[in-house]
């Protein structure tokens, strides 16, 4: 109990009501300060998480807006008038705004990388191909901040802010390509397969024979000392004024990179292809394994981050991320860091477990981000498939390396800013743009979320009622007062704001609703830790989705019951047969069985209800 931690004199200072509000705080504030004392010892299981792109968050310094860089949107990326450029959010800005983040209970904030971007990458023959690096995806130096977001010592100002609250930090890191720099002299850039172009001979397999004994299947050092010709499948050039932009300065050689063209996303062009034009590192050799191991060991060395999402995983190789990984967890170990959570992006869009699950197995990677369970929220929650799909989608929770219990590290999520926002799925897959209906399949939405197994993750504005017009750049909007007129154009759930302000708003029905689950989902060892079992679906329209978590260590049985349809429902459904009461953490739940074994559940439409199960 927090009040244990007052003292006798505060105790009887506070029967004065003056002095029972100071006495309060006391306490309150002791209880945050032992909080954020253990925040370390939460498992991976125990996050709720929030994901932010910091350049459309918050802008806390005008003076950074620009990078450093002159003032034209050409040279410097910044426009806030339009959707692919910056738009002045910055590392300041996220640290005053911990106060909101924290308030809807959030436990870990993930954000995209910060590292410094080439600011403007496009086809000079193509005007309207040009946009920024304000998503940070265009990596040029591994070991500075970009300067639009602000400095390396106001990063470790944000991550010390962070832990100060109990607050974990999550980078979002890039071992597979980085900016796009080096050029083909051949001018052209189709993908150039090993078969057709082989590293033994320039340009297809009568050239002249280069790289003499060097075999790709051999990991040793002294075997990729003799590739020393990367001009295999093109013959690679790097623009003068770019020679030395990269850094650390071992990445502007050319040899460490694939040079075979653009990745057409399957087969061998997935692995070793340029993705959308960015320099492919050739993550196979081991100066690049082991500078990877370097870059990213450092970050967690300087400022003792607590978590990588690894971009575009499934597009290296699994020897790579079997190297990797084991090292970035042992640099964690040593310094103080226990459970640190890494968790690789392995994109797909269909409501299954199978990629994720083989992707993991092949690389050794603990966790991914839950692209199935996004899916088959989606569909679920807006009525288009039954909750057969996501009964289904659950029961693959086997087949994870690991078994159902890996299941319950994956971070899941509802939409993000690749494929687009959650309403937009439910507005496009429900086909209707009725804003009450749709608000409330995004709160269901939600509560299936912070319920069901996997640790919840808030996409920066859902929170605000944001729906988005399409994905990438359409699904980025400010929280702080747009220019952008495919933003502003938007009606926002929940609120008469749009994104011309700011939205802040702590009031906001969504923001409230995320903080109550995230409390309920913190209090509750079996919603954080529990395996699930399925216990009623129906598998013909939409219907009821009911589970049971249920978790060893503190033998607490939770189950929770959606309903997806537009009506209300009664249902019976079966539990464990030990239940003799019920109470009530979300929704009306009866307070006793209605027979050993028995629950009988009443639904509003689109409603749902969590109760504890208790045996005695």
């Amino acid at each position: 109990m927090k009040y244990c931690t007052l003292s006798l004199a505060a105790m009887l200072l506070a029967s004065t009501p003056g002095l029972a509000r100071e006495a309060q705080a006391q306490a309150d504030t002791a209880a945050e300060q032992q909080q954020a004392g253990d925040f370390r010892q939460r498992g991976v299981e125990d996050e709720v998480i929030y994901f932010v792109l910091p350049d459309r968050f918050a802008n806390g310094d005008t003076s950074n807006d620009l990078g450093g860089y002159a003032d034209d949107r050409l040279i410097s990326g910044f426009d806030p008038a339009h959707k692919g450029f910056y738009h002045g959010g910055d590392l300041k800005g996220l640290t005053e705004k911990l106060d909101y983040i924290q308030g809807m209970g959030v436990t870990a904030i993930w954000f995209a990388p910060i590292l410094k971007n080439k600011p403007v990458q496009g086809d000079p023959g193509n005007p309207g191909s040009f946009s920024s690096g304000y998503h940070g995806y265009w990596v040029t130096d591994f070991t500075q901040v970009d300067p639009h977001f602000g400095t390396n010592e106001e990063f470790a100002a944000f991550v010390a802010a962070a832990h100060a609250r109990g607050m974990k930090v999550y980078m979002d890191i890039i071992a597979n390509h980085t900016a796009d720099v080096i050029r083909f002299a051949e001018d052209t850039y189709d993908y150039r397969s090993k078969g057709e172009y082989p590293y033994s001979t320039r340009g297809g397999p009568d050239g002249p024979r280069i790289n003499k004994g060097f075999d790709p299947s051999d990991p040793s050092p002294e075997n990729w000392a003799r590739l020393t010709d990367p001009a295999y499948a093109y013959t690679p050039v790097v623009p003068e004024a770019e020679r030395d932009v990269k850094v650390p300065a071992w990445l502007n050689d050319p040899i460490y990179y694939h040079n075979r063209g653009d990745t057409f996303w399957i087969g061998e062009s997935g692995v070793d292809g340029d993705f959308v034009g960015l320099d492919d590192l050739f993550t196979e050799h081991p100066r690049v394994v082991a500078g990877m191991i370097d870059i990213f060991g450092n970050w967690i060395d300087q400022y003792g981050i607590d978590g990588f999402r690894i971009d575009t995983a499934k597009h290296v190789n699994p020897e790579f991320w079997r190297a990797f990984v084991p090292a970035m967890l042992e640099r964690a170990e040593a310094r103080g860091i226990p459970n640190f959570h890494i968790f690789g992006e392995i994109a797909y869009d269909t409501p299954d477990a199978i990629t994720a699950a083989r992707v993991m197995t092949e690389a050794e990677l603990p966790y991914a981000l839950d692209m199935g369970f996004a899916k088959a929220a989606q569909l679920v929650a807006s009525g288009k498939e039954s909750p057969a799909v996501m009964a289904e989608f659950l029961s693959q929770d086997v087949i994870y390396p690991g078994g159902a219990k890996t299941a319950t590290g994956l971070p899941t999520f509802l939409g993000n800013h690749d494929f687009g926002r959650f309403s937009m799925f439910l507005r496009d897959y429900a086909e209707t743009d009725d804003t009450d209906e749709l608000l409330a399949r995004t709160k269901l939405g939600h509560a299936m979320m912070f319920a069901l197994r996997g640790v919840p993750t808030v996409y920066y504005g859902d929170e605000q009622g944001f729906i988005s017009d399409g994905n990438d750049q359409l699904a980025r909007e400010d929280m702080f007062e747009s220019r952008v007129a495919e933003y502003n154009d938007n009606v926002l759930l929940g609120s008469d704001a749009t994104t011309a302000g700011d939205n802040f708003d702590t009031a906001h029905p969504l923001y409230r609703l995320i903080g109550e689950l995230a409390a309920m989902r913190t209090a509750s060892p079996a919603l954080r830790r529990g395996l699930t079992t399925i216990r009623a679906f129906d598998h013909e329209g939409p219907g009821v989705l009911a589970v049971e978590r249920f978790d060893d260590a503190s033998g607490q049985r939770v189950l929770a019951v959606f309903n997806t349809s537009n009506t209300p429902i009664k249902r019976v459904i079966g539990t464990e047969s030990g239940t003799k009461s019920l109470v009530s953490l979300a929704g009306n739940c009866p307070s006793k069985p209605a027979a050993p074994g028995s629950v009988r559940i009443s639904l509003p439409p689109l409603g749902w209800a969590i109760c504890e199960l208790v045996n005695d």
